[in-house]
């Protein structure tokens, strides 16, 4: 028999000699025989390839490859359920995540078993020693490669939680097993399957994997006692809870009891325990439905609080059941002292009342601070007629922009507007009626405006447009858009029977274009930007109102 078809039998050994290193050091607990189980579960990959290479029938052959790979999807799920559990991380076996690992495994392993048109695997030779795999196995694949990154996952989650300093040991144990699987596999897909046309088949590289991850599986469990925590906890803490712990058999005899329900219950091991002479007299109304389901539902948890006559302290009583394969053994009950805890309820209670009623107090004058605020904000920015900016705010954000354009050679135009003979309006239909015009003036100029361009009034019956990012050609349009609309546009006034239509002369200024001396202000430097507007404006009535007149740089 060639020395190939060994190498997978001597891996095969070694795992079976850990095994039994397993039986014979260690505490057997219902924990140790499902990983008994898994661990068995590793023997059979070593021992498919090794019959593969020693038996003759092609279907005996193909037998032991799909047993091989059945097995291999099952061996992942047992990667991550024990790597879950030796890293602490129980709270993520939920029936979501059970459901999203088993069915694709189950999916996989039925599509190994059925082998669909030799989609799985086809023989080379009429044999299956030498063979040719088909899709399901780079899908099997696939999933034993996710498999490998949901264990590290795991392990990355328990490396970053508030135990990781108690687990590092047996996680980064966890960790080079994983690895070493995982390379050991990725060496095999890649020598035996990827290159198997180039190179001759080298056996036992997936084995070898096997055997060195459940070595450091056997050392986690072995060195950091992972599965005797139940023990040592009932060993090496119960004495050392703050809180009574008291263990019945199903006859309320006294199993065991702790240091610290002493205070509570004069109690020793073999006493017969009777809660309703541990209560007060007289029960107050919670007491009795405690006892009622107590003594008639002890399958169910029951729960009191209480002011204990002995010892004058409110004590929290909790009795639940003991259960082993749907049978009920005994009960657990438990004794808290909750007086400090009851008292301090009681005072932050009555804090957090205090702390409410000032803080809706200080939540409505600061809301009445933001509506004041607001308010006076928009009265120092807005015109308090027509409600566009004022000329203020149009200087304040100038003097913030306009000297970067200059400087930047953005493009930036300003339109100074002007009502034509608005004087007229006011002389034949009253103040009122001008005031009227304003308003629907700015209305109309604000719908073709974007949310960057600001329009304050200037002064008067003069507005003046900052366009940012805007060249002189495309100024000219919106200018041309503006003047159309006013001019189309009609004005009603309640107590005038003909609409008031008005027209528009404008002036534009290119801001990009304007020359700026040295060393000038921004003051200064705005000033002469809106003498060259108002010239342009002054041109435009000049040529016979209802004109735009760009100004000459």
């Amino acid at each position: 028999m060639a020395l190939a078809s060994w190498i997978d039998l001597i891996m095969c050994f070694l795992l079976f000699l850990l095994l039994i290193y397993i039986v014979a050091t260690v505490t057997i607990t219902k924990l140790h025989k499902v990983y008994l189980a898994f661990h068995f579960s590793m023997l059979i990959w070593p021992y498919c390839q090794f019959a593969i290479r020693t038996v003759d029938d092609p279907l005996y052959q193909l037998f032991y490859v799909k047993l091989a790979f059945v097995d291999a999807s099952l061996l992942g799920l047992g990667w991550i359920f024990f790597t879950i559990l030796l890293a602490g991380q129980s709270q993520l076996l939920t029936k979501k995540v059970m459901a999203a690992l088993l069915i694709p495994a189950v999916l996989t392993s039925l599509g190994v078993v059925l082998n669909p048109y030799g989609w799985f695997v086809r023989p080379v030779n009429g044999g299956y020693v030498e063979r040719i795999y088909g899709p399901i196995f780079w899908i099997s694949m696939t999933f034993l490669v996710i498999n490998a990154l949901v264990s590290m996952y795991v392990v990355y989650v328990a490396l970053t939680s508030n135990q990781a300093a108690r687990i590092k040991n047996q996680v980064m144990y966890m960790l080079k097993g994983i690895t070493a699987l995982f390379v050991f596999l990725m060496i095999d897909v890649l020598l035996n399957v990827i290159l198997d046309d180039y190179l001759p088949v080298i056996p036992g590289f997936t084995s070898l994997g096997i055997v060195v991850s459940a070595t450091f599986f056997v050392i986690t469990i072995h060195q950091d006692k992972v599965f005797d925590i139940v023990t040592i906890a009932h060993q090496d803490i119960i004495n050392t809870m703050e809180y009574g712990i008291l263990v019945l058999d199903d006859q309320e005899q006294v199993v065991e009891i702790n240091h610290s329900l002493h205070p509570y219950i004069p109690l020793v091991t073999g006493a017969t325990f009777n809660m309703s002479s541990y209560l007060p007299d007289g029960p107050p109304m919670e007491i009795e439905p405690f006892l009622q389901k107590y003594r008639e539902y002890p399958l169910e948890s029951a729960e009191v609080e209480i002011l204990h006559p002995l010892i004058q302290m409110v004590v929290s009583i909790h009795a639940a059941p003991i259960m082993v394969s749907g049978s009920r053994v005994g009960r657990i009950v438990t004794f808290q002292n909750v007086t400090e805890i009851r008292r301090l309820i009681d005072e932050t209670n009555q804090q957090n009342l205090i702390l409410k009623e000032r803080n809706d107090s200080l939540v409505k004058v600061q809301a009445e601070l933001f509506q004041s605020n607001g308010k006076l904000r928009k009265l120092a920015i807005t015109d308090s007629l027509t409600g566009c900016y004022n000329r203020h705010f149009l200087m304040q954000q100038l003097e913030q922009d306009v000297l970067r354009v200059s400087d930047t050679r953005t493009p930036s135009t300003i339109i100074l507007i002007d009502i034509d003979f608005f004087k007229k309006i006011n002389d034949q239909h009253g103040h009122l009626a001008g005031d009227v015009v304003l308003c629907s003036t700015v209305e109309l100029l604000q719908r073709s405006l974007r949310p960057s361009d600001i329009l304050a009034r200037y002064g008067g019956e003069e507005f003046i447009i900052y366009l940012p990012d805007t060249n002189g050609a495309e100024a000219r349009l919106l200018a041309e858009q503006l003047k159309s609309e006013v001019e189309h546009n009609t004005i009603r006034i309640d107590y005038i029977d003909e609409p008031v239509s008005i027209t528009i002369s404008l002036g534009l200024l290119s801001i990009a274009e304007f020359k700026i001396p040295p060393a000038m202000d921004a003051t200064t430097y705005l000033n002469e930007l809106f003498k060259s507007a108002d010239k342009a404006l002054y041109a435009a009535k000049h040529q016979g109102r209802n004109q735009i007149v760009a100004a000459e740089v």
